[in-house]
C-alpha cells in the first residue's frame, strides 16, 4: 500500500470512491461491536467463577478470629491487608480495603479534601479561590471526571516513554494552589507506559508548595501483564518516606480486572498517620465494607504468587486480543502513514495517535457503522484533545472474531477519514 500522500488525485479519488461503497456495505450488516471500556471479556470471568463457591459453610466465616458476617473492622479484614500489601509492597498497617471499585476510593479521598481537607490541609479545599490539578495526558477519563466534578483547573501535562514531563511538573508545583497530580505509573491508561525508575524517583521527591499536595498513584495495573513476565515496581510509599514525603502520597488498586469487576475489593495504601486522620472521617460514613467479599478474594487469591498466576491466564486470554490490534493497525494502516501507537506489554489498552483532526471523524463513522469506542478526547481533561488525534481502544470485551471485525471497520473508518481530510 501506498502512503496517502504520494496518491495522484485521481487515485485519491477512487480509493474514496470505493472506500465508501465498502463503508456502505458495513452498515448494512446492523452491526453492534463495542470496544468502548476496558472490560474483562466472559471468558476472563469465566476464570474466576470458582470465587463464587470458595465460603460455603458458616464456620468459613471466621478469619483472624473475626465473624465477617457482622459489623466492625472499619479499615477491613487484617487478611485482606496482608493481601494487597504483599502484592504492592507495602506494609498492612497502611492498606485501607474498600468496596469493588478503586475509584470510590479516589473520589471519596477528593471529597474529603474538599469539604475537611487534608492531614496537613491548611483549611477545606473548597474554601480556596482556585484548586488546581495536573493531569498526565493522554489519560484516564474518570481521574479527569472527578477534579472537573469538584470544579478545579485542570492542567495537562504531556507523556512521555518514561512518564510524565516531569521538568513541567516540577515547575508547577512550586505553585501553591496545586494541589496535586493523577498517576498510573503500570502501563498508563491508554498508553501502557511504565513509568521509568528515574520517574518514579522524581514524583517521589516532589517538593510542591501545597503543604498538603497528593501524589494520587493509581497502580490500576500492577499484575496485569499481557506479554512477558511479571514486572516488578518499586513501593511508592517506601520511596516517598526516604525523600521525607511519607504523607504526600495515596495509592489505589483493586481486583476488578482480577475478579470480578462488579464485585471485587478495592485498597487505598497510604501513611499510617493519613490513615489515621481518614478513618476519623470515614467513621461516620461506612461501618465498614464487605468483608465477606474480602474473605472470598483472599481465600481464592491467597497471596501475590497465586495472584501472578491467575494474571497469566489472564494474559493467555488477552494476548491474542492485543495481537489482532496491533497486527491489523501494522497491516492496515502503517503503510499509509496516518497514524502511530504504542505497542504495551501489559494493562488493558491500545494508544492510537492519527493525524491531527482525524480522530473525532474516524469515531463518528464507527458509531454509524456499528461500533461503540471511548469518545475522541476523553483521553484529555475536559474531553478536549488539542490535536484530536489519541484515540483509545479497549480489545478485552469482545471476542476474538467480534475484535476481528471491529479492528477492519476502524481501520476503515480511519482511511475513509483521511481522504475526506485530504479533500
Amino acid at each position: 500500500m501506498e502512503p496517502f500522500a504520494n496518491l495522484t488525485i485521481p487515485q485519491k479519488e477512487a480509493l474514496l470512491k470505493s472506500l465508501r461503497e465498502e463503508f456502505d456495505r458495513v452498515c448494512g450488516k446492523n452491526l453492534k461491536l463495542n470496544m468502548a471500556r476496558g472490560k474483562p471479556g466472559k471468558e476472563q470471568l469465566d476464570l474466576v467463577s470458582d470465587i463464587l463457591t470458595v465460603l460455603t459453610d458458616p464456620a468459613d466465616c471466621v478469619c483472624d478470629g473475626i465473624d465477617v458476617r457482622n459489623y466492625g473492622n472499619l479499615s477491613g479484614l487484617p487478611a485482606a491487608k496482608r493481601l494487597f500489601a504483599e502484592i504492592l509492597g507495602c506494609k498492612p498497617e497502611q492498606c485501607f480495603i474498600g468496596g469493588s471499585a478503586s475509584l470510590q476510593l479516589m473520589y471519596d479521598l477528593i471529597a474529603k479534601a474538599w469539604t475537611h481537607g487534608l492531614r496537613h490541609s491548611e483549611r477545606p479545599w473548597s474554601r480556596e479561590k482556585c484548586v488546581k490539578w495536573l493531569c498526565p495526558a493522554p489519560g484516564y477519563d474518570r481521574h479527569f471526571g472527578i477534579c472537573a466534578h469538584f470544579g478545579m483547573e485542570l492542567i495537562s501535562i504531556p507523556m512521555t516513554a518514561e512518564g510524565p514531563d516531569m521538568d513541567r511538573v516540577e515547575e508547577l508545583v512550586m505553585d501553591p494552589q496545586v494541589k496535586g497530580i493523577w498517576c498510573v505509573p503500570k502501563y498508563s491508561n491508554p498508553q501502557g507506559i511504565v513509568y521509568s525508575r528515574k520517574t518514579v524517583e522524581r514524583l517521589a521527591a516532589l517538593k510542591p508548595a501545597a503543604p498538603d499536595f497528593a501524589l494520587m498513584w493509581d497502580n490500576a495495573y500492577c499484575v496485569h501483564e499481557v506479554f512477558g513476565e511479571f514486572l516488578p515496581f518499586p513501593d511508592i510509599l517506601q520511596l516517598c518516606a526516604e525523600a521525607g514525603n511519607a504523607d504526600m502520597v495515596y495509592e489505589f488498586a483493586s481486583t476488578s480486572k482480577i475478579t470480578f469487576p462488579g464485585a471485587g475489593i478495592s485498597v487505598m495504601a497510604a501513611s499510617e498517620d493519613n490513615q489515621a486522620y481518614l478513618q476519623s472521617l470515614l467513621k461516620f460514613q461506612v461501618i465498614s465494607y464487605d468483608k465477606v467479599n474480602q474473605l472470598r478474594h483472599v481465600r481464592f487469591l491467597q497471596n501475590k504468587a497465586h495472584t501472578v498466576e491467575l494474571m497469566a491466564k489472564h494474559a493467555e486470554v488477552l494476548r491474542p486480543k492485543f495481537a489482532c490490534v496491533l497486527d491489523t493497525l501494522a497491516r492496515e494502516i502503517g503503510p499509509l502513514e496516518l497514524a502511530s501507537w504504542e505497542n504495551p506489554t501489559g494493562g488493558y489498552f491500545v494508544s492510537v495517535n492519527t493525524r491531527p483532526g482525524l480522530a473525532s471523524r474516524t469515531l463518528e463513522l464507527c458509531a454509524k457503522a456499528g461500533v461503540t469506542m471511548t469518545a475522541a478526547g476523553a483521553t484529555y481533561p475536559y474531553g478536549k484533545d488539542p490535536a484530536d488525534s489519541n484515540i483509545r481502544i479497549a480489545p478485552s470485551y469482545p471476542d476474538l472474531e467480534e475484535l476481528t471485525q471491529a479492528m477492519e471497520i476502524f481501520c476503515l473508518c480511519l482511511k475513509l477519514a483521511a481522504l475526506e481530510q485530504a479533500g
